[in-house]
């Protein structure tokens, strides 16, 4: 009975989701603080938005989705190691979703933030 008003109320839902949710609801809407260039504010945007999925590690999905998908090609499963990637390849991406990974709306990664990350994972320079 406990547990299933636990199940009811979304204790549980909530208690295996919440990290997770605690990145995607960490406050980035400051924006690039002075002195910060694009590139570094998308540094700080993936570390806190894209690297639990995205980072080196085995306890990586997006990592470990793209290294099954890519293994029998010479391209990196770690974004940050990838020089293939295009902004408009990656603003796609994000905002529609690809095999495993959900489309992120405007409410969760904002069109400034996508900006930074794709100018970050591109690595082309922009200012």
């Amino acid at each position: 009975m406990k547990i299933n008003a636990m199940v009811q109320s979304g204790f549980v839902l909530l208690f295996f989701v919440s990290p997770v949710y605690q990145v995607l609801a960490q406050d980035m809407t400051k924006g690039m603080t002075e002195g910060m260039t694009k590139q570094q504010y998308g540094k700080l945007i993936f570390d806190n938005r894209c690297a639990p999925c995205h980072a080196d590690g085995p306890a990586r999905p997006g990592t470990q989705a793209l290294k099954l998908k890519y293994r029998e090609a010479n391209i990196p499963a770690v974004l940050e190691d990838r020089s293939d990637l295009m902004p408009a390849f990656i603003k796609t991406v994000v905002r529609n979703g690809s095999y495993s990974m959900a489309p992120f709306r405007k409410t969760e990664v904002s069109d400034a933030e996508l900006d930074a990350v794709a100018a970050y994972l591109s690595k082309i320079p922009t200012d």
